[in-house]
C-alpha cells in the first residue's frame, strides 16, 4: 500500500523521525497541512506515545486505539526512529477491548456531563432519557471530577478541556447548532436504541416517577386532568409532565432529525 507522507522536523537538535497518521475526527485537531495524511515528525528519544500525541494537540480522551507498526500499544509505549504510528478515535459503539491497549473497557452505560456551552443539548438528551449533568456555572475541574467518579462521557465545545490527563472518555462536539449537536451525539454514540422518553426531568435530570391523577390534582389545570390520563412527576422540581401536543411535536422532530 502506498502512503502519502509529508515531512516536518523541528529544532536544530538531533532527533529521531517517526511517521504519524490520525484517522476520522481526530483530524479536527490538526492543522490543515496534516489532515488526512501521514506526516513525519521528529522527537527527542526516549519518548512515549502519550508525549507525542499530546504534543501534536490531540486530546487523549478522544483516542481509543493506537497501532505502532501495526501492533496495538498503550500510551506509555516507547517509540523509536522510523516507527509508523496509527491513531484511531473512540469506538464507543464497538467493543475493541480485546484489541486496544489504550482503555480496558468501553462505557456500556451511557451517562453524560456537558459543559456550560451545551445547555440546549443537555435538555434534549434528558428528554430522550439520558442521564446528563449540566449547570450553567459548571467549571472544568468539576466536570473532570464528575466524569471520573461517575464514569460519565464529557461533551464539550472546549478543546483544551479534553487535554486533561484525568479524562478517559470525552468528545468534542463539532456542530454549533443545537439540533445538529443532538444529531451528532446520537449518531456518534449510537443512542437511537436507548431512547427512553419521559424518564428524566428536562430541568434538573432527576428520574421521573409515574403519578396518578389524585397525586397531582393540585399541580395542573383541570382541563389537563380531563384530557390526559398518564402523568410523570419530578420530586425535586415539583414539576408534572404529560404527553401533550408540545412534547409530541418535539419528540417527532428529534426522531426525524436523528
Amino acid at each position: 500500500m502506498t502512503r502519502s507522507v509529508t515531512k516536518e522536523t523541528a529544532g536544530d537538535s538531533i532527533k529521531k523521525e517517526m511517521t504519524f497518521r490520525f484517522y476520522a475526527e481526530l483530524n479536527d485537531f490538526l492543522p490543515p497541512r496534516r489532515k488526512q495524511i501521514a506526516f513525519v515528525q521528529a522527537f527527542k528519544t526516549p519518548v512515549t506515545v502519550r508525549e507525542t500525541i499530546e504534543s501534536l494537540g490531540i486530546p487523549l480522551s478522544e483516542v481509543d486505539m493506537i497501532l505502532v507498526n501495526e501492533r496495538s500499544v498503550d500510551f506509555e509505549h516507547k517509540l523509536n526512529g522510523c516507527d509508523y504510528i496509527s491513531v484511531f478515535p473512540v469506538f464507543e459503539t464497538l467493543d475493541v477491548s480485546s484489541t486496544t491497549k489504550v482503555r480496558k473497557t468501553a462505557l456500556r452505560t451511557t451517562l453524560f456531563v456537558v459543559d456550560a456551552h451545551l445547555g440546549k443539548l443537555a435538555k434534549y438528551l434528558r428528554m430522550l432519557g439520558f442521564d446528563t449533568l449540566y449547570r450553567s456555572d459548571i467549571g472544568d475541574d468539576e466536570i473532570i471530577s464528575l466524569a471520573g467518579k461517575e464514569k460519565r462521557i464529557i461533551l464539550t465545545r472546549d478543546k483544551p478541556l479534553l487535554r486533561s490527563k484525568e479524562i478517559s472518555h470525552g468528545y468534542f462536539v463539532r456542530s454549533i447548532e443545537k439540533h445538529e449537536q443532538l444529531r451528532e451525539v446520537v449518531n456518534k454514540f449510537d443512542l437511537k436504541s436507548q431512547f427512553k422518553s419521559f424518564t428524566r426531568c428536562m430541568t434538573c435530570n432527576t428520574s421521573l416517577v409515574k403519578a396518578d391523577k389524585e397525586e397531582i390534582r393540585n399541580k395542573v389545570e383541570q382541563d389537563i386532568l380531563r384530557i390526559f390520563n398518564e402523568f410523570f412527576y419530578c420530586k425535586h422540581c415539583d414539576k408534572v409532565y404529560w404527553k401533550g401536543s408540545h412534547f409530541k411535536r418535539m419528540e417527532a422532530a428529534i426522531r426525524e432529525l436523528v
